[in-house]
């Protein structure tokens, strides 16, 4: 029982820091189960994100597989009860206010302010799950070219998919 707590407390927390939705929480996800808690991996954390992303449904899946993975049926839907469900008592709890005041200028300064947090946040992600997937000059090579490719061409995601799916079958990329 005792870890299911945990779970629901750790996970609690981090609902409270999504701003920008459950990928900008992944770097202290990651390190509340893989170094604080010892539940997972960094290896195992970084695969159950790339499931997560790649089945369909929201961000959050990750969430639901974490808990999974550490505490069975009874862990999934701890960690998802406990990262939906105060993020979105305080979401209706403010929603009014926000609402009412939405033409003052304080709003707006901390809409402004949230949004390079939220950069900023996401690209500590993108970072961690780089340093985790990482493991030789291949892979590395791989995130390179992909990078590029995404940031300077349109294009399409699902090609450097299969290409890295052919490269990783043919054994050049481990």
């Amino acid at each position: 029982m005792s870890t299911l707590i945990a779970l629901a407390v750790v996970f609690a927390e981090l609902s409270l820091l999504a701003f920008g939705g459950t990928n900008s929480i992944l770097p202290e996800m990651q390190r509340q189960t893989v170094e604080v808690h010892h539940w997972l991996g960094e290896h195992e954390f970084a695969a159950l994100f790339a499931l997560a992303q790649a089945a369909p449904g929201p961000n959050m899946m990750v969430v639901s597989l974490i808990g999974w993975r550490v505490a069975g049926l009874a862990g999934a839907l701890t960690t998802t009860a406990a990262v939906a469900t105060p993020s979105s008592v305080l979401t209706l709890l403010v929603s009014g206010a926000w609402y009412r005041f939405r033409d003052k200028p304080w709003r707006k300064a901390l809409q402004t302010g949230l949004m390079p947090v939220t950069a900023g946040l996401l690209m500590a992600s993108a970072a961690l799950l780089t340093t985790a997937t990482t493991l030789d000059w291949t892979t590395a090579a791989v995130t390179v070219a992909a990078t590029g490719l995404f940031l300077f061409t349109r294009f399409n995601p699902l090609l450097a998919l299969a290409a890295a799916a052919v490269l990783g079958a043919l054994g050049f990329v481990a």
